[in-house]
């Protein structure tokens, strides 16, 4: 008989939890020819320092190199970049001109500041993170360079990273236009996804496909809305990438349905968004198409959306339109200011000013041996304290094993290899190991540590693993206790600003849906009105912030103009399909916050209890939503049935939202 498999708690388990995939071979390719090139080329001209600092821009920008469109990584790659190079003025010239006090309350501002803005989004907090980085080494590791020097050549290293990025060919850049391979891929993984949603519907692997159909259609929008110089794609490539983009909701609107329906759909109804995966992937004709199937609303209006997609892959006409809401300064101005702003802000104050503070002070009282580096410590505390790499404990217990691990290694190799040129060549060979490394916390770090103390040893400094290990175990220490402090205000608020945004969209979502039913009625036989009453009625569980007050607040309370009519279209479909992604994205950035939350120890755990359940309720309602759009476009009206299906899914929202 054999034993019942241990469970071990989540934040253990995510500490041990690796992501999985394919090895990414042409970031490892771009990776090693970015921090060893960078530094042999100053170290042959006789400024290591520079190389240094070229090489830190480099590993930081590495990172940032994930799967995606090249335009894509312009941002990803380009934005941090420039953060950390006004990081390193601000380090630089404070640490020159400022004591021990004033230097760390300015970090510490600067830390409130990156800190709030992480709650923006995964690009700004990229953006803050190399900001901080960039100011503690540039306070903290003595260089002969004047400050815009150092900026330049941070500037430079990740530039040269960027350049390879987008000149470098990458996976399936020969079936069509170089420039778009990226793009490509995402598209191509779109139509993948459905078919596999399809695969599952009438299964308990529905609900896992339904999220990975989200997470490649956030994807790819983002592939497809990279920065340009234009506002419209010139390019005939791009436009029908664009158009190929456009098809593929109107399939995954009606797999959606078919999913929420929970029965089991004909195996050929797959076929189709398979064959349109392959025509991306390989820029070809779509070829046949299986026979359709037009039993049920769903069925039908999968293969409309077949055909439609299949006629617009053949024509190849431009389709400017990515379904995206634009986010306008308020609401940005909002996010930082807001409760998960403010929240993160202080939280990463406290952790980076203690680091600053703890490091001067070990630094002054010359803890620290021959060598004069004391930014190692509040650059821990920077990575410990984000929560973008996994829950508090899960960060800390990876760190340590990481850099121990990192330090024991290159305290070996500092004994055997030749100085500089094998320092130079671990470098390059640590900077392949990035993009794949960056799959575990813990492997991450020990690659970094390597790479950062062979750097350091290039440009003239003693070799210092035992003192990495003990910078490192002290920035653990002050992020574990800063993490479990009490701060102002409620706790949890970045997980509750991402589901009320959530909500926000849902309720946008599902007032364009019924006003959708209402026009339908107005031109039919009135039925719809009835039905749509039934939910009316029950909106207050998604009424924004305030949901769950009261049970029969006003109608304009779920649809008002403030929520849904921001972005107008000619085709209500488009508007929806819009508000559709809105809602679907900001639920998958929520159920995230909410899955972190949940891993870490159960002091901090205990303040997001509920809103997992929150969160499955909003898709529920969304799902709902969606089936009911397919089935008003297929009937024209809204029936009983699915009037009552959408009026207990408010229902069910707004009772958790009043148990909350």
């Amino acid at each position: 008989m054999s034993r019942p498999a241990v469970a071990l708690p989540p934040w253990l388990a995510h500490a041990l939890r690796t992501q999985r995939g394919p090895v990414p071979w042409s970031a490892v390719g771009r990776g090693g020819l970015a921090a060893g090139p960078l530094l042999l080329g100053a170290v042959l001209a006789g400024r290591p320092s520079v190389g240094v600092v070229a090489a830190i821009a480099a590993m930081l920008a590495g990172i940032n190199d994930r799967p995606g469109s090249r335009r894509a990584a312009v941002r990803r790659m380009g934005v941090p970049a420039v953060a950390g190079a006004a990081g390193l003025l601000v380090g630089t010239y404070g640490g020159e001109n400022l004591g021990a006090v004033g230097l760390t309350l300015l970090l510490t501002l600067v830390g409130l500041l990156a800190g709030a803005v992480s709650a923006v989004g995964p690009v700004a907090s990229g953006a803050a993170t190399q900001l901080l980085v960039a100011s503690a080494i540039g306070a903290g590791m003595p260089l002969p360079e004047t400050g815009w020097q150092r900026a330049l050549a941070f500037l430079g290293g990740a530039g040269w990273l960027l350049v390879l990025r987008l000149v470098l060919p990458g996976p399936g850049s020969f079936a069509g236009d170089f420039r778009f391979d990226g793009e490509r891929v995402a598209v191509a993984s779109v139509y993948d996804a459905i078919a596999d949603l399809l695969d599952g519907a009438g299964t308990d692997r529905a609900a896992a496909r339904r999220a990975a159909l989200t997470a490649t259609l956030d994807h790819a929008q983002d592939a497809l809305a990279g920065p340009r110089l234009r506002r419209y794609a010139t390019s005939s490539a791009e436009r029908r990438l664009r158009t190929q983009y456009a098809a593929a909701l109107p399939l995954a609107e009606a797999a959606t349905a078919l999913a929420w329906a929970g029965e089991a759909v004909p195996a050929r109804a797959a076929e189709g968004p398979r064959r349109l995966a392959s025509a991306v992937r390989a820029n070809t004709a779509t070829g046949p198409l299986p026979a359709p199937s037009r039993s049920a609303p769903a069925l039908r209006a999968l293969d409309d959306a077949l055909l439609r997609a299949a006629d617009a892959f053949d024509r190849a006409e431009g389709h400017e339109d990515l379904h995206t809401r634009r986010r306008p300064l308020p609401s940005l101005v909002r996010s930082v200011l807001g409760a998960g702003g403010r929240e993160y802000g202080l939280r990463v104050a406290l952790c980076f000013g203690a680091g600053v503070a703890v490091a001067q002070g070990l630094h002054h009282l010359h803890w620290y041996g021959q060598h004069t580096h004391w930014y190692w410590l509040p650059a821990t505390a920077v990575f410990l304290v984000k929560p973008d790499l996994g829950p508090l404990v899960s960060r800390v217990l990876c760190r340590a094993a990481g850099t121990v691990l990192g330090a024991l290694l290159f305290a070996g190799f500092a004994a055997v290899l030749p100085r500089p040129e094998g320092l130079v060549a671990l470098v390059a060979v640590c900077g392949a190991l990035i993009p794949v490394a960056t799959r575990h916390f813990a492997a991450q770090t020990a690659v970094v540590t390597l790479l950062v103390l062979a750097l350091v040893m290039v440009g003239g400094e003693p070799q210092a693993s035992a003192g990495r290990i003990g910078e490192t175990l002290l920035a653990c220490a002050i992020v574990l206790v800063a993490g479990h402090l009490p701060m102002p205000g409620q706790r949890g608020g970045g997980v509750r600003a991402r589901l009320g945004a959530a909500e926000n969209a849902a309720r946008a979502y599902v007032a364009h849906v019924l006003r959708e039913a209402d026009g339908e009625a107005g031109r039919g036989d009135g039925g719809v009105g009835r039905a749509d009453g039934g939910a009316s009625r029950s909106d207050g569980g998604i009424d924004g912030g305030g949901g769950g007050r009261g049970g029969g607040e006003s109608r304009g309370a779920l649809w008002g103009p403030r929520h849904a009519g921001s972005q107008v279209s000619p085709d209500p479909r488009v508007t929806r399909w819009t508000l559709r992604r809105e809602a679907y994205r900001t639920l998958a950035e929520a159920r995230a916050a909410i899955a972190l939350a949940a891993a870490e120890l159960p002091p901090l755990a205990r303040h997001a209890e509920g809103t997992a359940e929150v969160a499955g309720a909003l898709e529920r309602l969304v799902d709902t939503t969606t089936a009911c759009a397919v089935h008003l476009d297929d009937s024209g009206r809204l029936t009983t049935r699915y009037a009552r299906q959408l009026t207990g899914a408010v229902d069910e929202l707004a009772l958790l939202r009043r148990a909350g």
